[in-house]
């Protein structure tokens, strides 16, 4: 069985350790880093299987290390910690590609909690892959090579975050299925948060804005107005 690895980017001694003694108590390895910098190098080796990430950070704010892990193509989940009052923070941490969030003050069994929905998560998709499920899925000008996590556009490569790609991948696998905006942060995000069904959107967006030749008639992932998107199906012509 794997051990996890955590990294632990937290700039208070005491929560750190705390967070790191109970999830030392699962059998995970925990690491601890407590600024910003120190935080994106050991969390840009790609080593670990979860971050927790504080946004508030010494020297570099937790919402830049994130940004900075998506930029290096870093695709380890994040889990953030956040203030209660800081819902802007909190919306722009998902949207640049966070997993979950945790509000301060927190219940370390909550955190415990959501760091083993997401390892459940890997896990159910890791075991679902045969494959069978791993072939390259093409549709027009698009190909997505599952088991490279590449995309391509009329044979280039199309730069895109692990949450975009994940979300393409998500809609690839289901053409002509229709999906509500709360059905994709359940399955693609994980969560089913109210009023967050922007982070959807703007994801799609981007997304759009890469994959399509014309954002604004999109041939990919079209909107069904009044429900949500669906990805192109050939069937239906």
């Amino acid at each position: 069985m794997t051990i996890q690895q955590i990294l632990v980017v937290e700039d208070n001694p005491d929560m750190a350790n705390l967070v790191a003694l109970h999830f030392g108590n699962e059998g995970w390895q925990v690491d601890i880093a407590a600024d910003g910098p120190a935080g994106l190098r050991k969390a840009g080796t790609g080593r670990y299987h979860l971050v927790i990430l504080d946004i508030m950070l010494p020297e570099m704010d937790g919402l830049e290390v994130l940004k900075s892990l998506k930029t290096q193509k870093v695709s380890t989940p994040v889990i953030l910690l956040t203030a209660k009052s800081s819902e802007i923070d909190r919306i722009l941490g998902l949207e640049i590609g966070a997993d979950d969030y945790v509000t301060k003050p927190f219940s370390i069994r909550e955190l415990v909690a959501r760091a083993k929905a997401i390892f459940r998560r890997i896990e159910t998709v890791r075991e679902s892959q045969g494959p069978k499920d791993l072939a390259d899925i093409a549709t027009g000008e698009l190909r997505v090579i599952q088991d490279k996590r590449r995309v391509l556009k009329g044979g280039m490569p199309v730069a895109l975050t692990a949450k975009e790609y994940d979300l393409l991948l998500h809609f690839a696998r289901h053409p002509g299925k229709v999906f509500s905006r709360s059905q994709l942060l359940d399955q693609v995000w994980g969560y089913g948060h109210d009023g967050y069904d922007h982070v959807v959107n703007s994801n799609i967006n981007r997304l759009r804005g890469k994959i399509e030749t014309d954002p604004a008639r999109p041939e990919y992932i079209l909107t069904v107005w009044g429900v949500g998107y669906k990805f192109r199906d050939e069937e239906e012509g």
